[in-house]
């Protein structure tokens, strides 16, 4: 529609249908608003929960891991001839070791060039289909065998790709001298009574069958019988005295007690090796504990603490036009403050962290609260029971046994009273994390309808939208008012003019 504006009235109309507008915009204006809020503490709530599964991760992955409490100095009287380091052991460990060998690998080299010019070339046609086949000695002792066929597309790099990628051995070509060799990818001599589905026993720790190996390649059909021809060498267990007892292994790395040993230099010893708790490092793993929990409850404690300014309301966008961004800043401050304050589900999650950390653990431990590994609440209550470490008393404690640290946060119980402290706090921060969720969404939400601001923000959208096509309506009407008013004038202005045209 075509507005005439002003034309034959002399008025400002698109002025006078704004002003007018402004008032009819008011019940709109709260409402975005009231939306603007809500998104604010739809956000505060978000953030609440990234800082809770922050403490929670850091939780799990730290005094809620065994392995955290039972971190080990180890001495070793000859460190050029072993290493020592804890795995598993709970308990502090020391021993005496002489080396004997070292384990090593089996070894077989080709008699000369291989039958191919050079390693590009696709290999001879007579050998194309043949099934070849390797066999080698896993880690556990058990027998690996690869098999495949020669197709007509591979040449011997292809093929030394292929047993490389998929086989128990690694194979290499020296362009210099066109050999080829084979070196087992585990260490260790062929386990007794080691024997095949048939039957037949294993004699060898590289085997060999087609003819592809033994005619194109020059190969002998294992590794044992490349040792006779001065080709190759037999795998070897590695062989060493331990506190006294002599033993025998496969790799010169392994397990013993929960210890891992790795022999450096065969025929060295006596060696000698003690470990100790790392007190420093469990002291670490604590110290992490309590700062992580002390930002948590320092940074919801001053979101339900922040003051709410009733008086800064979300700013139109007819107010921002008429401020600085400076201005906005200042307002946007004040106006998005105490979207958490006194709220419910926060002010009793600190209550209960504050519960599930101070009650005592039941049941046989030995060490029962955090007062006891020196671990108190500051003097100052206004902290909201943020947590203080006496280190000298800790340390104590972690040298005498870390063991029953651990169970302190994570001892299992079949009530509450008998849980550890890291149990009940885990429990407490996923209840309150969910809670959070059904209220606020996640970060990933693209579903308002599954959760109560959600579903609060679509409500305000719809009203939103319902408004705006009233308001539509509404400055239609006023603009078709004033068209039809600027019409009337401009007639009788015309009348006007006739009749004074017709009396002169």
């Amino acid at each position: 529609m075509v507005r005439i504006n002003g034309l034959a009235s002399g008025m400002d109309i698109d002025a006078l249908v704004s002003s007018m507008m402004q008032a009819a915009r008011v019940p709109l204006d709260t409402l975005e608003q009231k939306k603007q809020y809500a998104e604010w503490q739809r956000d505060d709530y978000r953030e609440i929960n990234k800082l809770l599964l922050e403490l929670d991760t850091l939780i799990k992955d730290g005094v809620g891991m065994q392995k955290s409490f039972i971190k080990k100095t180890v001495s070793v009287s000859d460190p050029n001839a072993i290493s020592v380091k804890n795995i598993n052991s709970t308990v502090d460990f020391s021993g005496t070791l002489t080396v004997g060998k070292l384990a090593s690998a089996a070894t077989m080299l080709s008699n000369g060039a291989v039958g191919v010019k050079k390693a590009t070339d696709i290999i001879p046609e007579a050998y194309i289909g043949q099934e070849i086949k390797i066999e080698t000695i896993n880690k556990d002792g058990s027998l690996n065998t690869f098999t495949t066929k020669i197709e007509d597309t591979d040449t011997l790099n292809s093929l030394i790709s292929k047993i490389n990628a998929n086989s128990g051995v690694t194979a290499f070509y020296d362009q210099n001298t066109k050999q080829i060799s084979f070196t087992a990818k585990n260490t260790g001599a062929v386990p007794t009574g080691l024997t095949r589905e048939d039957g037949t026993s294993v004699t060898a720790e590289i085997g060999l069958s087609g003819t592809l190996f033994t005619d194109l390649l020059n190969l002998d059909e294992n590794n044992i019988a490349a040792v006779g021809a001065s080709r190759g060498t037999a795998g070897q267990n590695a062989t060493l005295n331990y506190n006294g007892l002599d033993i025998e292994r496969s790799t010169n790395t392994f397990t013993i007690n929960g210890v891992e040993i790795t022999l450096k230099q065969g025929n060295t010893g006596p060696v000698t090796f003690s470990s100790t708790s790392d007190v420093e490092a469990v002291l670490d793993t604590v110290t992490q504990f309590v700062d992580k929990y002390n930002e948590t409850i320092a940074n919801i404690k001053t979101k339900t603490d922040e003051t709410k300014y009733r008086a800064y309301q979300p700013l139109t966008t007819a107010q921002r036009k008429d401020m600085t961004e400076d201005e906005i800043k200042l307002w946007k401050t004040k106006a998005k403050s105490g979207t958490l304050r006194g709220d419910s589900m926060l002010t009793g999650l600190l209550t209960k962290m504050r519960t599930s950390l101070y009650t005592s653990v039941g049941g046989s431990n030995s060490v029962n609260s955090l007062s006891e590994i020196g671990i108190t609440t500051t003097s100052n209550y206004l902290e909201g029971g943020k947590l203080t470490i006496n280190e000298e008393k800790l340390r104590a404690a972690i040298s005498e046994d870390p063991n029953k640290i651990y169970d302190l946060f994570m001892k299992s119980g079949e009530t509450t009273g008998e849980m550890g402290l890291a149990k009940r706090l885990r429990a407490d921060i996923k209840a309150t994390m969910t809670n959070i969720q059904d209220k606020a969404g996640k970060a990933t939400s693209v579903n308002n309808s599954t959760f109560t601001i959600g579903k609060l923000l679509n409500s305000y959208n719809t009203k939103i939208d319902n408004w705006q096509d009233k308001l539509k309506a509404l400055e239609t009407r006023y603009y078709n008012q004033f068209t039809a008013m600027e019409k009337a004038i401009s007639k009788a202005n015309s009348q006007s003019s006739s009749l004074s045209q017709y009396f002169s």
